[in-house]
């Protein structure tokens, strides 16, 4: 079942606010392997200029669960999440994440197109801080495998 492209460019409402921890960051860097002090240390953090530990880059993927099941879960999409493969994910900063942020984020649908039998949706969370100030975007692309119709652009 192909996906429904008339979704483009739908927002979907905005996550409860995550409030970033100093454990979470921890425990992020302790799974991804990542030792850098500023990720645990606040006198390291400070001494980078930040007010508090900061968080690995890739950590708002934490948010991105939860805005990616409104997109997942959406039955106007039509998305066989069975066939679903992670193709690549980029973050866009304005200011690193830290501890003691709380985050909102929303999320677009930015494209939908076939590409080899498969199809692949591209996806923007954007996460915000208590103030409504960007913190950071989160760009995912996931494969649909074998879902596209022969011939089809989307």
């Amino acid at each position: 079942m192909a996906m429904n492209p008339a979704l483009v460019g739908k927002t979907y409402p905005a996550s409860a606010p995550y409030e970033v921890g100093r454990e979470k960051i921890r425990e992020f860097a302790d799974a991804i392997g990542d030792e850098h002090p500023a990720y645990r240390d606040v006198d390291a953090a400070k001494s980078l200029g930040y007010d508090d530990v900061i968080a690995p880059p890739t950590f708002p993927t934490v948010l991105t669960f939860v805005t990616g099941r409104q997109v997942i879960g959406d039955p106007e999409l039509g998305i066989d999440y069975s066939r679903v493969v992670h193709g690549e994910q980029r973050f866009e900063y304005s200011r690193p994440v830290q501890a003691g942020d709380r985050l909102s984020a929303t999320v677009t649908i930015e494209e939908i197109r076939a590409a080899a039998g498969n199809e692949i949706l591209t996806m923007r969370s954007t996460a915000t801080d208590s103030d409504g100030k960007h913190v950071v975007d989160v760009v995912t692309l996931l494969v649909v495998r074998g879902t596209a119709a022969e011939g089809s652009t989307a």
